[in-house]
Formats: C-alpha cells, sequence, structure tokens
C-alpha cells in the first residue's frame, strides 16, 4: 500500500508480505455516588446504561437458570478451516519520505513515516503489517508485483493517493501525465462507471443501499492536487490496457477526475481518495465520519485483506516476529494538529 505521498522499499520481507501501497462495552468513566434502583434508573438522561447482574446459575430453582439456559450439550466439532487460504496473512506498507510534519516532529535525511492509521486499517481486516522503509525506486516494486502475478503467485496491491498517481506515471512511462485538480481536503462521492460490473472488484460485497449512498452522499475523503481525467486516462495506450476504470469525482471547479481504478489482468486496486481516515483520522473535521463512511472504510479493508489470504506468501514466524510493526512505537502528533493523529516515525 503506498501511502500519502511517495514510497519505496528495501525489506527482505517484500517478498513474503502482501503489498499496500500508501492501507462492546460503553466505559464508565465516573463512579455513582448512590444505589439507583431500576425504576429510578427510566428517569436518568444516559446515551446507555450497563447493568451487571449477578445470579447463582447453579441452582436448579433460578428462574434465569429455567427460562434463559438450554441444557449441557455435546460440544460442535469446528468444520476444517480452508488449507488454500492463509489466515495470518502479513500486509506490506511502505514508507515515505518525511515526518508526516514538514519536519516538525523530526529531522533528517533518512526520516520517513507511516500514518498510523493505514496500519490500523490493515488491522481491522484481520492482519499484520510490516513497514517497507523507503529507498528503491517504486518501479522495482511494481515490477515485483508484476512479476509475482506472471509466475502464479497471487499478490494483490493496493494503492492509495498519491501512490495512485505514482503508478499511473510509472505504467503510462510519462512523469508529466498528471493534471491538476482542486480536491484538497474534500469529501465526496464515488460516481460509478455506466454500466460498470462491480464482480470482482473492491465494490462486489458492499451492500446495495450503501452503493447507492456512496453516488449520493459525500461518504470518502480526498486530499489531493493532482489526478486523471477519464479521457487522459482513457487517451493513454498503456493505461487504458492495464486499468478498466470504476469511479470518478469531481473537484471544487467542477472538474472529473478518476478515482478508482483496477488492473484487468492484476489483482492491483488504486484508490485517489482514502479509505482508511473515515475511521482512524480525526485531524480534519470535514473527514466523513457517519455510520455509512465508516462502513466504506470496513468494506475497503475487508476487500484487501480476503484477498491478501489468497496469496501463497508465507512468511516464516520468526522474520514476521522479528519485523512487525509492533517494534516500533508510534508518536501522537493529534494534540499538535500535525494532520495526522498517530505515525510511525522510521529514522
Amino acid at each position: 500500500m503506498l501511502p500519502e505521498n511517495t514510497p519505496s522499499s528495501s525489506s527482505s520481507c517484500l517478498l513474503h508480505s502482501n503489498l499496500w501501497f500508501y492501507l462492546w462495552i460503553p466505559l464508565l468513566t465516573s463512579s455513582l455516588s448512590k444505589r439507583i434502583t431500576l425504576a429510578e434508573a427510566h428517569n436518568i438522561n444516559t446515551n446507555s446504561i450497563m447493568l451487571p447482574i449477578e445470579l447463582d446459575l447453579s441452582s436448579p430453582s433460578s428462574s434465569y437458570h429455567h427460562h434463559f439456559l438450554s441444557p449441557p450439550s455435546p460440544s460442535p466439532r469446528c468444520s476444517a478451516p480452508d488449507s488454500t487460504l492463509n489466515f495470518r496473512p502479513v500486509i506490506g506498507i511502505l514508507s515515505h519520505p518525511g515526518d508526516g510534519a514538514s519536519g516538525r516532529l523530526k529531522n533528517g535525511t533518512n526520516v520517513s513515516y507511516i500514518a498510523s492509521s493505514y496500519v490500523k486499517f490493515v488491522e481491522s481486516a484481520g492482519a499484520r503489517v510490516i513497514p517497507l522503509i523507503y529507498t528503491d525506486p517504486l518501479h522495482i516494486l511494481l515490477d515485483r508485483v508484476l512479476e509475482k502475478n506472471d509466475a502464479g503467485q497471487f499478490f494483490p496491491c493496493y494503492a492509495i493517493c498519491l501512490g495512485f498517481e505514482l503508478l499511473t506515471m510509472i505504467i503510462s512511462k510519462d512523469n508529466n501525465i498528471l493534471e491538476s485538480f482542486s480536491a484538497s481536503y474534500q469529501p465526496s462521492t464515488l460516481q460509478f462507471v455506466k454500466n460498470i460490473n462491480i464482480n470482482g472488484t473492491v465494490f462486489q460485497r458492499f451492500p446495495p443501499e450503501l452503493l447507492r449512498k456512496l453516488n449520493t452522499d459525500c461518504l470518502v475523503m480526498q486530499n489531493h492536487k493532482y489526478g486523471l481525467s477519464p479521457e487522459t486516462l482513457q487517451g493513454n495506450q498503456r493505461l487504458s490496457s492495464f486499468f478498466n476504470i470504476l469511479t470518478t469525482s469531481t473537484d471544487r471547479d467542477d472538474k472529473v477526475y478518476v478515482s478508482t481504478v483496477q488492473a484487468q489482468h492484476y489483482p492491483i486496486t488504486a484508490f485517489q481518495w482514502h479509505p482508511e481516515k473515515n475511521a482512524f483520522e480525526w485531524g480534519y473535521a470535514m473527514i466523513p465520519h457517519s455510520e455509512d463512511a465508516i462502513q466504506v472504510t470496513q468494506h475497503v479493508a475487508n476487500s484487501f485483506i480476503s484477498e491478501a489470504r489468497k496469496s501463497p506468501n508465507r512468511p516464516p514466524a520468526r522474520d514476521v516476529l522479528e519485523n512487525v510493526i509492533y517494534n516500533y512505537s508510534p508518536t501522537y502528533c493529534g494534540k499538535q494538529g500535525r494532520g495526522y493523529d498517530e505515525v510511525y516515525i522510521f529514522a
């Protein structure tokens, strides 16, 4: 997953990890000064009340026992998991040069960072993250992704925001192909391309009602100054033969740009928007945080990790423990208004 700005990688774990280009209980914090009866509880204006109840469930005379507990039954036998899937997927996320705060957190020529929201995004769908520190040209990474898939080793890749832009430059072999758009700090809709078949895409498992709302409600977060118009992408033979356009969006000047693409022959999806921000970033008030917006985040995460489980890559357990993101501590920068709530800084 390419983070929001330029990336690349050098970790040996890349060969084993899947790639992501920049990827209840209410708590009671105060104690009650007096006991409250059930009758009194009805008059308390609270969001929720949790009433723990202690019952002697061992007593046969307990009304709870008679009305709510079923007789003991033999433990059910669990079906065997699908042996073709990897239920411990590991995702490689590329770091980005800098500290994520224009040098206000840490300076240095070798400093790079990963926004914690990408890590949480991956974890929320059931995978772990290995940071791939920015060192090599991006096209080397893309070459490895293509080579693995060409060799029959399923190897998915997601690219987000600047990752989207970098992939289009590499595939088109044109560093000047990007156009200017006014879409910084802008929530938007996603307009699906007419007659597009979403089967086999990131949107396949979205509920129909949520798909409809993506067209009418601003449920995704945009934050970019450059992009591609549909005409430019379709007019470039290299891009049009590699990607299918899934969605478009409109910037503040009513200019239409490509917002989601999927490779025609590879498990590669690129987003100009930020699926991770809805649930895990709070630095800007315009980030969508509605229940529908959170569903968008979760469905995209679930889609990517379900693809990662299909990969035959099985990194050795020791390599994962030595390199997993848990070996690093995030820096909390939300109070300082740095843009991100947390970042992992590598120096």
